[in-house]
């Protein structure tokens, strides 16, 4: 090479809508009360964690994963209790998920649809992949807007429809009735070739209704609708198991896309022993609704704050300035989610994770003395 001409710069190789990305941005909680990411604040017993740690370290981790993967897959399985005929795989959390549904949906032409404000990775995956996104604002009262999402499953035809059931970063689980209707609407579109409806209850352990329960009711109207769930609001944020239930013909479609042992053994195991102490999570998740409510009430007691109905392990809470609201917290020890420039329904509002007693009465504090 002439030492005069330029070297070629490697990042030409990179895609120019990837490096006009922002990264999925992760909040440095070094020191903090950390309450900005939806996580269980409950942590094993000691006696749980040693169970565990003797489990783990029986684990054969000098071989690929095989048999044990699947005898979590079958335990999954009858922990949701899908109707006869549906199957699920397996990711590495629900954001591998929304990359793989949107790879194997990947056609010329198609796109995807979601509500917004909501979970910013389905916008992504549908960036990565290069698949048109297109986003149906909901109400002023964070609903689902009926009649804008129905002229949008007729106009774009959607490959694959995201409804998060309950929605982050509102916490609101939509009408029943309404859902109904865009999933017929969107398995039956205009012209033919319906489309895929992805139902995503990341937080299903805190809401009150779960849509498994209607697919079990009449599960010919959902063959073309996908289940989604995660460990990580469970309690099992660091492990990163996700779970996709659907009509098995579907389901294996979609596993063709999955990369081979996607999900370790070590993940396998410690997601396997969860659901063996299932009750302990269910407990863990029963006192966070309780704070949750709680949490609400304090909330609806402070001058110029409005905190929104909630089904999931946060409240979505509306401030008179959410800078100086968020910047006062994390100045006194409190990081939570500022979510106020994700979008303009979401103007000066904060998302604030559920903890335990004793976190919530210091977040209450660290937000009345920064209001």
């Amino acid at each position: 090479m002439n030492p005069e001409t330029p070297a070629p710069d490697p990042l030409a190789r990179i895609r120019t809508d990837v490096q006009g990305m922002h990264a999925y941005a992760v909040q440095d909680a070094t020191g903090m009360l950390k309450l900005d990411a939806m996580e269980n604040p409950h942590r094993l017993a000691p006696g749980l964690q040693a169970e565990l740690g003797r489990r783990l370290g029986a684990v054969a981790i000098n071989r690929y994963p095989g048999a044990r993967v699947d005898e979590l897959k079958a335990a999954l399985q009858a922990y949701a209790a899908p109707p006869a005929g549906w199957s699920l795989m397996l990711g590495n959390g629900s954001d591998e998920l929304i990359s793989l549904v949107a790879m194997a949906c990947d056609i010329p032409g198609a796109a995807i649809l979601a509500p917004l404000p909501g979970f910013v990775m389905y916008a992504m995956g549908a960036q990565l992949q290069g698949l048109a996104f297109h986003g149906v604002p909901l109400t002023a009262d964070f609903q689902l807007d009926e009649a804008a999402m129905l002229a949008a499953i007729a106009q774009h035809r959607p490959a694959i429809l995201y409804l998060a059931y309950p929605n982050n970063p509102t916490g609101t689980l939509w009408d029943e009735a309404v859902i109904g209707r865009l999933i017929a609407a969107q398995g039956d579109h205009p012209g033919g070739g319906g489309g895929l409806v992805v139902m995503d209850e990341a937080y299903q352990p805190f809401a009150a209704r779960s849509w498994i329960e209607n697919v079990r009711a009449a599960p010919e109207r959902h063959g073309h609708v996908l289940v989604m769930r995660t460990l990580s609001k469970f309690g099992l944020a660091g492990v990163r198991i996700g779970y996709l239930l659907g009509e098995a013909r579907l389901i294996a479609q979609l596993d063709k896309v999955r990369p081979p042992y996607n999900v370790s053994v070590l993940n396998a195991e410690c997601a396997l022993f969860a659901l063996e102490h299932a009750e302990v999570f269910a407990a863990q998740a029963a006192d966070i609704r309780r704070e949750r409510a709680a949490l609400v009430a304090a909330l609806a007691a402070l001058p110029g704050v409005t905190p929104y109905p909630s089904e999931a392990n946060m409240v979505l809470v509306r401030v008179p300035d959410a800078p100086k609201a968020f910047e006062g917290m994390k100045a006194r020890g409190v990081l939570v989610k500022n979510v106020s420039k994700m979008h303009p329904l979401l103007a000066d509002c904060l998302r604030l994770t559920v903890g335990t007693a004793e976190e919530n009465a210091q977040m209450l504090a660290a937000l009345k003395a920064s209001l």
